[in-house]
């Protein structure tokens, strides 16, 4: 009988096609890290180009579009390492550059994540995956730049972009790589069992109490735009939001860092989650409002998506279906009926609400994940403590939950003080928040630039700034001759 053929592209032959790598999971992780790429860009941008009031398309769709370059830089260049490298603290990592090629055709392998029992031998070997650390920096980075996006929507509509240049590097440095080191890299929460499966702590937690936190600091938006901030483009806005849906499924597609068995179920009860969320959200607008929102189901999405995302790969999926109930109903409750009763809640100005979709149903999810966390799940996902599950299974759940509340507690406390830190640093050399003028003309005043040439809006139409050609159209269109011109400054109203 002849031996079978192989073809030369499945054989390895070393240098770049290694005994290790293999093809399927290194094609899926590209594809789920460029789908979380897509979530930010084009995803949020264009969500928050659109949620918003008109004179604030701009900043806000540039506040999210810096973030994402920002983070890149800072995270090759130091931030990688300090999240995922070799111990330095038990909250962090070894500062180190990741631009090295030797370094980024070794094999993906997080170091500090190897577990020990007890009498000091291996419980849980370091986590690593069948493809090149250039896959896993990358699939890393854009989990940290979704983070600083998300966090951006709590201070949207008046916070200094130069202050928000400053803000991004700083807070990734400082909190963002404690999150994930102390979670995902091997420091204290992630050796004493601690379970986020994608990121509902490290991502949705932090970004939702930094965001609160980053609000209280620069203030509310003018009192016009706090009582009334509708979207610009309502379908623009929902592009966005699906962007953001379908993304998903490479945000917890691809956590198991394996085109396996996992990964599939984890994506399913992601999408069974966002749906129900959603419907759910959506009936108790129709039932106490007389209305269903659009904005109201994106608010549903979100969180059936954030609450899913710490237990998706852990979890059957009747637990992601009574999760789904759990988050369209309340961060309902928080945002719709809880905030109008807390003064705290009040006096802080939410831009996006924030705090509601992303930390409360963040905290939500890692409570589920103690309750729901399904042994043999555990078990395939290689969870550094051997013999875990959640309280709904009996044995020693109960003690998981106690992890999940004190993992959610330090992730808060942390973004509280460093988050407050650093918006002090940021003060003491420019303001945090746009002058007045800029606040009330918005993306004119703070970058020259609108997001619609629509005239007619109470644009300033200043002759110094647009070109002599503009100058005669404009003349012609309104019936001026040669010799008349307008004066500086003047306010069209069309």
């Amino acid at each position: 009988m002849a031996t079978p053929v192989v073809q030369s592209a499945y054989n390895q032959t070393g240098g770049v096609s290694p005994d290790w790598l293999n093809k399927g999971d290194n094609a899926w992780q590209l594809t789920a890290s460029t789908l979380v790429g897509l979530q930010s860009m084009p995803g949020l941008v264009i969500l928050y180009g659109s949620i918003v009031k008109k004179k604030w398309a701009v900043n806000s769709a540039f506040m999210a579009l810096y973030a994402f370059a920002a983070t890149l830089l800072c995270w090759v260049t130091w931030a990688y390492k300090m999240s995922f490298g070799e111990q330095l603290l038990p909250i962090w990592g070894k500062a180190g550059t990741t631009l090295g090629y030797t370094f980024m055709l070794d094999q993906a392998r997080l170091p500090s994540t190897i577990h020990y029992y007890k009498n000091n031998t291996i419980e849980m070997p370091a986590s690593e995956g069948f493809y090149g650390m250039a896959d896993m920096v990358l699939y890393q980075f854009f989990f940290a730049a979704i983070t600083l996006v998300l966090l951006a929507g709590s201070v949207l509509g008046r916070m200094s972009f130069r202050a928000w240049m400053l803000f991004c590097p700083l807070w990734l440095t400082f909190s963002y790589t404690v999150g994930a080191f102390s979670v995902w890299g091997g420091g204290f929460l992630w050796q004493w069992g601690v379970i986020d499966y994608a990121g509902g702590y490290v991502i949705h937690v932090s970004s939702g109490v930094a965001g609160f936190v980053a609000a209280y600091w620069v203030g509310p938006r003018l009192a016009k735009d706090r009582e009334r901030f509708p979207p610009n483009n309502v379908l623009l806005m929902l592009t966005g939001a699906g962007l953001l849906w379908m993304g998903w499924s490479g945000f917890n597609g691809g956590a198991p860092f394996s085109a396996n068995l996992i990964s599939g179920l984890a994506v399913l009860n992601t999408h069974i989650c966002a749906a129900t969320s959603l419907l759910t959200w959506t009936t108790l607008d129709v039932i106490v409002f007389g209305k269903p929102s659009v904005i109201g189901a994106v608010q549903g999405m979100m969180t059936g998506l954030v609450m899913i995302t710490p237990a998706a790969g852990f979890v059957p999926g009747w637990a992601a279906l009574v999760m789904g109930i759990l988050a369209g109903s309340i961060p309902w409750w928080t945002m719709m009926c809880l905030h109008k009763r807390w003064s705290l809640l009040q006096r802080v100005d939410d831009t996006l609400g924030v705090f509601h979709t992303h930390a409360v149903a963040g905290c939500l999810g890692g409570l589920c994940v103690g309750l729901f966390a399904e042994p043999r799940l555990c078990e395939y996902m290689n969870h550094a403590v051997t013999n875990s599950n959640g309280l709904f299974y009996g044995g020693d759940g109960g003690m998981q939950v106690l992890k999940q509340v004190v993992g959610a507690a330090f992730i808060i406390g942390w973004n509280i003080v460093v988050t407050t830190l650093i918006m002090f640093a940021i003060r003491f050399v420019m303001p945090l928040r746009m002058s007045e003028e800029h606040l009330l003309v918005g993306d004119d005043a703070e970058h020259g630039e609108e997001a619609y040439a629509l005239w007619g809006d109470g644009e300033k139409f200043d002759v110094t700034r647009h070109i002599h050609s503009d100058l005669e159209m404009e003349q012609s269109r309104f019936g001026v001759r040669q010799s008349q011109t307008f004066a500086p400054n003047t306010i069209l109203h069309i």
